[in-house]
């Protein structure tokens, strides 16, 4: 006799999808210097790039190699990072964001995807025309 899965499995999982409150914008890929924490001011990664963003927070890919504790780049999982406090410096723009690691991702060969969600100290409407300064695919180009 085959079980049938619970309803309220598929639903949960379906509410965690509309979860996102705000469109991802894809990027040309915008370079960060590097990406320290804030708890103890140590440098995590350097060289990496925002791919997405939107204004609830950025999607970072980073390589390997850019990682620069040898416990992460030895790892094939960096999840202990989710919930650590950390700043980004983008010098292209000048600027420095604050945020919070919200999930990452093992790509393979690729690197890593890091989520990072904005802090509080961040207003809206600065993290909307942050949003609307960052190019879009292909726009660098032009």
């Amino acid at each position: 006799m085959k079980l049938k899965p619970e309803p309220k499995a598929r639903a949960a999982k379906s509410a965690s999808r509309k979860q996102r409150s705000s469109p991802r914008k894809s990027l040309t890929p915008v370079q960060v210097s590097y990406i320290s924490s804030m708890s103890d001011l140590s440098k995590l990664a350097r060289n990496s790039q925002i791919i997405e963003a939107s204004s609830t927070g950025l999607l970072i890919h980073v390589e390997r190699d850019e990682l620069v504790a040898t416990k992460l780049r030895n790892n094939l999982n960096i999840d202990h990072l989710v919930g650590e406090r950390v700043y980004l410096r983008l010098n292209d723009m000048n600027l420095e964001i604050s945020g919070v690691v919200a999930r990452t991702k093992f790509l393979g060969k690729q690197g890593f995807h890091i989520a990072v969600d904005y802090t509080d100290e961040a207003p809206e409407y600065w993290r909307e025309c942050l949003m609307d300064l960052l190019p879009s695919v292909g726009e660098m180009e032009k």
